[in-house]
């Protein structure tokens, strides 16, 4: 049986130097957005393919604060994305952390 790859993530989080939440409130979902043709297996075409976000780029909200979850994986496939969105954390100023999603446990075998 393989085990589940492990997903080293980045989560840019909107709060300033000074603790106030960066502006504009929809800062988020911009980035990510302009992100969104940034996908495994390349931008997506057809209808509706402009609707979504990519899995590499997401925007979220944690504890009342908005921010983007950013997958390491966009790094690796490209390299000029990452830096575009780093570069805007650092220019901002965001505050970014670095995280880790553990796949799901398989489920235990049943007895009897």
């Amino acid at each position: 049986m393989s085990t589940p790859a492990i997903q080293s993530e980045v989560f840019i989080k909107g709060i300033t130097p000074s603790g106030r939440p960066f502006r504009p409130s929809d800062w988020a979902e911009r980035l990510a957005g302009v992100m969104a043709q940034f996908r495994p297996g390349g931008a997506a075409l057809g209808p509706g393919a402009h609707i979504g976000y990519s899995p590499w780029c997401v925007p979220t909200t944690l504890d009342g604060v908005k921010c983007v979850v950013v997958n390491r994986a966009l790094r690796d496939a490209e390299p000029m994305a990452w830096d575009f969105v780093m570069n805007f954390a650092k220019d901002n100023e965001l505050q970014v952390a670095e995280a880790c999603l553990l796949p799901d446990a398989p489920p235990a075998p049943e007895v009897g």
